[in-house]
């Protein structure tokens, strides 16, 4: 498991604005402070990916995403927290404060509560749901260890170490109101 002190030093980097590097359950993933626009740009911009896409946030419980969600029935809301923890992504409609550069074009946002330790320790020690992609340039092959990070990523400001399920796949990904499954 990561040091307290790796953990801490996470937390000071993204409450910096910085990006970070870190293992996630299938592959590693790059993060940052979702509220902080510029962070999060520089992340888009190390992937070369289109903001109009939107991300995913994960988290470490509920009440991290609820800032960035609408309010909705309890008993909808039930499918999702009855599969997390977990590498189940689901789409929330999205709350009218939420910041373009996460939902993207769409009204919708990406979230999960992910079982991963270290992932779930970065967001319990930052007190916060970071951004959660995948560790790469956008249509290569992500990261599944933290030396592909850095070198798949080399302006990653943090790096933490850990173990990915290399036989995993990337979180499945659904639509809470309607079901659909975006991504399986």
């Amino acid at each position: 498991m990561t040091s307290a002190f790796r953990l801490q030093h996470t937390a000071t980097a993204l409450r910096l604005g910085r990006v970070i590097a870190y293992p996630t359950e299938a592959v590693y993933g790059l993060g940052c402070d979702p509220l902080n626009q510029q962070a999060v740009y520089q992340l888009l911009n190390l992937k070369h990916r289109s903001p109009e896409r939107g991300l995913i946030l994960i988290a470490s419980e509920f009440e991290q995403l609820r800032p960035y969600i609408a309010n909705i029935d309890q008993s909808v809301r039930q499918k999702a927290l009855a599969s997390w923890p977990g590498p189940n992504t689901w789409l929330f409609p999205a709350a009218a404060s939420t910041p373009f550069w996460l939902t993207g074009r769409h009204n919708t946002i990406a979230v999960r509560i992910t079982a991963h330790p270290v992932a779930r320790a970065i967001c319990e020690t930052a007190g916060m749901a970071i951004v959660s992609t995948s560790c790469n340039i956008e249509k290569h092959r992500p990261a599944r260890t933290a030396l592909e990070a850095q070198i798949k990523c080399p302006r990653v400001d943090v790096i933490l170490h850990g173990s990915v399920d290399r036989h995993a796949r990337p979180s499945v990904i659904r639509d809470l109101m309607t079901g659909t499954i975006l991504r399986s």
